[in-house]
């Protein structure tokens, strides 16, 4: 399944700034608007992953998973 997320993107400067408009606190800056796209696409890998461990730990007890889609 992919998911397709928003990244809001400006040039500041001698920088690229951007961030994920869903998920707070996904944000970069690079020096090229290539480097700052390849950038959030980590970042919010790794944020999505911690954020599913972290739910998961926060399980006590029997749970169960479930898929939502939107």
């Amino acid at each position: 399944m992919t998911n397709t997320y928003t990244a809001i993107i400006q040039e500041d400067g001698d920088w690229w700034i951007g961030w994920i408009e869903e998920i707070p606190g996904v944000n970069c800056q690079e020096k090229t608007r290539e480097e700052l796209l390849k950038t959030l696409k980590i970042t919010l890998e790794e944020a999505l992953e911690f954020n599913r461990q972290d739910a998961i730990n926060a399980a006590i007890g029997n749970y169960q998973i479930e898929k939502i889609a939107v």
